[in-house]
């Protein structure tokens, strides 16, 4: 599926960007850099569907390229037919479609049926010049979505943020939940992530929340299950400290900052209020906002 962003960058020469592309990292800025030096509209590659979930499914990765001026980007899912398609049939594809006046892709990019298309193959069978740039690193390994799926795994959400060229966020709409915390003070809003979304370690997180509609707001988000309730299922649930309303059916982002704890089963409502309380007192030191009085 190829999108554009820029209507304007339709059927010119451009400069392109081969990759999966699972969000954008510090080492996907380097291949973006060098395409802008060649002063021509600049669009990419994008996999999805890839094992283990991903950081951003498509939705929330096409505000992300937009966002870094892309002007187009070519998805593709991996599956069925095009996961058969031969590394020269794809690039026979992609070049009938989008005329390229210049490629950039790292050093481990490969394409096609087995993978089996390497950057080689690509500098001999592409109608234009090639560039393969090595890989990025930080910290003497590798920068690679896998890195960072293992941080978000961890808990790790600042070594996650390191490596990724915007703040990592989850995105989901309020739907109705248990309306329990509204009963001691601490009502949350119940979010519906997308599906194959690459989930967070279960925890208690401080996070930052934005509301499409404006607003934003420190908060606790609850990732997984809510055992002093008897709730096995796992579920986002997030307290926007100091919002006052109903988020039914709103669009809320989250940029989790910071794990704050495990999940744990309480004795009552009035242990769970007190933990609470220390959660929301964490959530607006480390968010960096003060609640109003």
């Amino acid at each position: 599926m190829l999108k554009y962003f820029d209507e304007g960058a339709k059927g010119k020469p451009c400069a392109l960007l081969l990759g999966g592309f699972d969000g954008f990292h510090k080492g996907h800025e380097c291949l973006l850099r060098a395409a802008k030096e060649t002063g021509l509209p600049v669009g990419l590659t994008a996999l999805s569907g890839g094992k283990g979930g991903e950081l951003f499914p498509l939705e929330e990765r096409e505000d992300i390229f937009r966002a870094l001026g892309f002007a187009f980007a070519d998805e593709h899912l991996l599956s069925g037919a095009f996961k058969e398609t031969s590394a020269e049939d794809f690039l026979k594809d992609l070049f009938a479609r989008i005329p390229a006046g210049a490629v950039f892709c790292g050093e481990d990019f490969r394409f096609g049926k087995g993978a089996f298309g390497t950057p080689a193959l690509l500098q001999r069978l592409a109608p234009c010049p090639v560039t393969v740039l090595p890989l990025a690193a930080l910290g003497g390994e590798k920068i690679a979505v896998s890195r960072i799926k293992r941080c978000l795994a961890a808990g790790e959400i600042a070594a996650a943020n390191a490596l990724l060229s915007s703040p990592y966020f989850v995105r989901g709409r309020a739907e109705h939940g248990r309306a329990v915390g509204r009963t001691y003070g601490f009502p949350t809003a119940n979010l519906c992530l997308p599906a194959g979304k690459f989930p967070l370690k279960e925890g208690v997180y401080a996070a930052k929340a934005k509301l499409t509609g404006g607003g934003e707001f420190p908060a606790i988000v609850n990732f997984g299950p809510c055992p002093t309730f008897d709730v096995e299922e796992r579920r986002t649930e997030a307290h926007l400290v100091g919002f006052e309303g109903d988020l039914y059916g709103e669009e809320v982002t989250l940029f989790p900052r910071a794990f704050l704890r495990p999940i744990q089963k309480f004795e009552g409502k009035e242990a769970l209020e007190r933990q609470l309380e220390r959660d929301r007192a964490a959530a607006l030191e480390l968010v960096g906002a003060k609640e109003e009085k």
